[in-house]
């Protein structure tokens, strides 16, 4: 789709941009939304992240590993961070960062609870849009926490707009949007609309900062912000690091200027003195406490390494006051002249011809709207994320040693890793670190609009600073030795696709460079998750938190349960290995032995599969859990995991084997010899054309499993696939293990269990990522079979769809979620309609981690743009097939 004769502004940034070593700007959205309660600045005995460093403690605090803030950005390594601050005159602290509950505080688990909305954001940041929503009342902390305190997990969670604030639309809109003049040239706007019917004041702090290393020991010299010139309407600051040389920052005349430091408030967090009253906190204390003493030594105090201009703004109902500033590394005679102006729009301008290339001009604009907040979310999600394991076990040289415990717990295992990179994340609140399943899912999106990212990203988590020596990649930062799905071997294979289809682009090397690593971790998995060499794989968790009856990662001394979805992942891996192998052997043969490694591997995961965890009474593929005594039981659950089969779907062009006729030969000779021992064989078929077919599941239990999830009293839901079979609303699968009982049901909404944290809910919702790879599969079935496989959809009526028809109205059912009703409804809002019924709310989005089984509103976290941002991929595929 995109014209080399013809590139849009931004593609010829990208473009630029993929020629360098590590193919990002300088400058982007890469401050986290939370850095408080994190397991990297943990640094308790008992591995109590959320109580070490608390969002009560945060102001005050000085962090280890990286920022955060609202609305904010910070240059490739953070050193520099730039965000907005605010104050409604009514609130303690200043909104200096958004709040949440922790996991114990929420009665399903950490949830943040503040009104924010990524609008849009291009692939170099050029142009970026962020809405954050601020009561003119006070807001209400203490009653967020002590009622969800008091609410079982059986009752909603109790938000934001349940408290009443945002009643009679008192409060205010703080849009802030970035355009950039160049890399380092950075022009922003924050526009504050009051939304309510009466005048408002409030107190805006546009701050910038240096991130504190100096304090343990990353830096020869500290950081300064002083300043400088003054101009006859504008102030400025001039920063200088050993690393990032000099910045300017120039705003607008306000009404006053702080400076202080961004060092701990000792006295505050561990009742030491201060040496200094320039403290990280100091600005609540000048402001919100109104400490008059201390906001005149802020005033007077000219240099520092914290600093904000303070607005004093006063806004008329329905009205809106706009603010100035420029972060640059020039020096600038009239930063705030007309062209100043025009940045905003020639980037904007420059947006839209970069996202409409996506889709076709007769695509309704509440299409191209939901597919245009996908890719702000995505891209806004990228986060500098820095971790040292071995420092942050050991300690930091001239610092107090951590408790020696911490040397026996979490990532004790993981001391190569030492991670100082921009990462996609799934969401920048609740989960403000990288996990290795999650970031498969966002690459495929990312490779439609930045396909050198996409790949990058998956490279790096195979890296040596990521990978430890065995092979494993590491899951995430709660347990990095916890098992997530193996799917980089099908992201690499997909993003290589994409970017190919869309941009002409076969990057033969990038697979190869992948490949090469994937191999470990191939092996790796074949070694230490098969235990019992039966090619029937274990894994535990596998990302799936609370899908199993019982927590699959704490099964009981002897007991050991063999797993339908480990198998299938691996299965898939197989499949996908060879896929890839098969690829790069188009044009470098000596990958074709590699090809039939991998299908041999196939092959034994398939036939075990089949023929160990197949329930022929059901037509359903089952867990097997092995107890002490040597007996085993069939674990009955109509879950996601019985369908993660239908991923292993390969199909061999004619023209690509025949360039491999070693690989044919082995592959006839291992069919002969099976079929003449009468052993199991996956389901491979020859179309007309002389393409072959590679699945897992045969034909006749394909169309059986498809029966039963086309079922809407099964898993087929309004917004999509259920994770859980609505059978077990009825019908609960109980398990006795001695004198414990276990027990599953059918749950559309948050969980009413506390398994892995509580806050993710695996028991009958819908989860895209899934409905995804269904989706996909689908796809691919039906080039190979056409209208040999046709179903009705939904199973029992009389509307016979072939698999192409289907996999496109499971798309229109998830794509409608987000779309507008007739009753200018959304069903992503569920019962908060009402505010997004209103004319400022009308087009606002959130993308969530996953969606109600029955209603199909958003549920879990709010901002997974994350692998929720899948939605900009089945919208394309359904107005723009490419």
């Amino acid at each position: 789709m995109n014209n080399s004769k013809n590139i849009s502004a931004e593609q010829a940034r990208l473009n630029a941009n993929a020629l360098k070593e590590v193919p990002l700007e300088s400058w982007g959205p890469y401050l986290s939304e939370r850095q408080w309660g994190t397991v990297r600045e943990d640094y308790s005995p008992n591995g109590d992240a959320w109580n070490y460093i608390t969002h009560d403690q945060s102001r005050s605090r000085v962090y280890r590993w990286g920022e955060d803030g609202i609305a904010g950005i910070s240059d490739l390594h953070q050193n520099l961070c730039f965000a907005i601050s605010l104050w409604n005159g009514k609130d303690a602290i200043l909104k200096e960062r958004l709040f949440g509950l922790t996991n114990t505080e929420g009665n399903h688990g950490e949830d943040v609870k503040e009104l924010y909305y990524y609008l849009d954001n291009t692939p170099t940041h050029y142009y970026m849009q962020c809405l954050y929503k601020y009561p003119q009342a006070a807001f209400p902390y203490e009653q967020l926490i002590e009622v969800n305190r008091q609410r079982s997990k059986t009752e909603p969670e109790y938000e934001l707009l349940d408290t009443g604030v945002f009643q009679n639309n008192q409060y205010f809109d703080v849009k802030v949007t970035y355009a950039k003049n160049h890399s380092e040239d950075i022009c922003i706007d924050i526009t504050i609309t009051n939304q309510g019917d009466s005048m408002a004041k409030m107190a805006l702090l546009p701050t910038l900062w240096f991130r504190n290393r100096w304090l343990f020991g990353d830096l020869k010299q500290k950081p300064k912000i002083e300043i400088s010139k003054t101009g006859n309407n504008y102030g400025s600051v001039k920063t200088t690091n050993e690393n990032l040389g000099n910045y300017y920052f120039y705003y607008l005349q306000s009404d006053e200027t702080l400076m202080t430091e961004n060092e701990t408030n000792s006295e505050r967090i561990f009742g030491i003195p201060n040496t200094s009253p320039f403290v990280k906190d100091a600005f609540h204390d000048a402001i919100a406490v109104q400490n008059c003493e201390l906001h005149e030594l802020l005033k007077k105090n000219k240099k520092g390494t914290k600093f904000s201009p303070v607005y004093y703004i006063t806004v008329p109902p329905k009205g809106s006051q706009r603010v100035s500033l420029r972060l640059s590394k020039d020096e600038i005679q009239d930063p705030f002249d007309e062209r100043f102006n025009a940045v905003f729009s020639e980037r904007k301008k420059e947006a839209d011809e970069f996202y409409k290339n996506l889709l076709p001009e007769n695509c309704p604009a509440d299409i191209a709207g939901i597919q245009r907040q996908a890719f702000a979310g995505l891209l806004w999600t990228k986060q500098f994320y820095q971790y040292d394991v071995e420092y942050w076990l050991e300690g930091d040289p001239g610092e107090i040693p951590p408790p020696p415990e911490r040397k026996q717990g979490r990532n004790a295992k993981w001391k190569h890793l030492k991670v100082a990179d921009v990462l996609s994340m799934p969401d920048k609140w609740e989960y403000p670190w990288f996990a290795a399943w999650d970031l498969c899912f966002h690459c495929i999106p990312m490779a439609m609009i930045d396909p050198v990212f996409a790949k990058n990203q998956l490279i790096l988590l195979c890296r040596e600073w990521f990978m430890n020596p065995f092979g494993q990649i590491p899951a995430y930062e709660w347990n990095f030795s916890d098992v997530n799905p193996p799917l980089q071997a099908w992201a690499a294979l997909h993003v290589y696709k994409i970017e190919k289809r869309l941009q002409g682009h076969a990057d033969i090397h990038f697979l190869k460079r992948i490949f090469q690593k994937l191999m470990i971790n191939f092996t790796w998995w074949a070694n230490r998750e098969d235990e019992n060499e039966n090619n029937i794989f274990t894994g535990g968790f596998l990302g799936l938190d609370n899908i199993g009856v019982i927590d699959r990662d704490s099964l009981p001394p002897g007991v050991f349960l063999e797993q339908v979805d480990a198998t299938a992942w691996m299965g898939m891996y197989a499949l996908n290995m060879m896929e890839m192998a098969l690829e790069i052997a188009q044009t470098d043969n000596s990958y074709e032995d590699v090809v039939t490694k991998f299908y041999e591997h196939f092959v034994l995961i398939a036939s075990s599969l089949n023929e160990t965890l197949w329930d022929v009474n059901d037509n359903f593929f089952y867990d097997r859990l092995h107890l002490q005594d040597g007996s085993s039981l069939s674990m009955k659950v109509r879950s996601i995991v019985g369908l993660s089969v239908l991923f292993n779907v390969g199909i061999i062009s004619q023209e690509a084997l025949q360039k491999l006729p070693d690989f044919k030969k082995r592959m006839e000779y291992i069919r002969q010899y099976r079929k003449d021992r009468n052993q199991f064989l996956p389901c491979e078929e020859t179309s007309d054309e002389g393409h072959l077919l590679i699945s897992l599941v045969p034909k006749e239990r394909l169309t059986k499993l498809l029966s039963v999830l086309l079922d809407e009293n099964e898993f087929l839901s309004p917004g999509g696939v259920r994770a859980l079979s609505k059978y077990h609303k009825e019908h609960p699968f109980v398990l006795q293990l001695g004198q414990a009982m276990y027990s599953i049901s059918y749950q559309p909404g948050n969980s009413n269990d506390s398994m892995f944290g509580g806050n993710s809910n695996w028991r009958g919702p819908v989860w895209m990522p899934l409905d995804y790879l269904i989706i996909r599969t689908l796809q691919q079935l039906h080039g190979f079979y056409g209208d040999k496989i046709q179903l009705p959809f939904p199973s029992g009526s009389g509307n016979i769809c072939n698999l192409e028809q289907v996999s496109h109205l499971l798309s229109k059912r998830i794509i409608a979620t987000f779309q507008v009703t007739a009753d200018n409804k959304r069903r992503v809002h569920g019962n908060e309609n009402w505010f997004y019924q209103l004319p400022e709310n009308k087009e606002l989005l959130l993308f969530y981690e996953y969606y109600h089984g029955d209603t199909a509103q958003g549920m879990g976290a709010s901002h997974q743009t994350g692998w929720s941002s899948l939605i900009a991929s089945l919208i394309n595929r359904e107005f723009y097939s490419f």
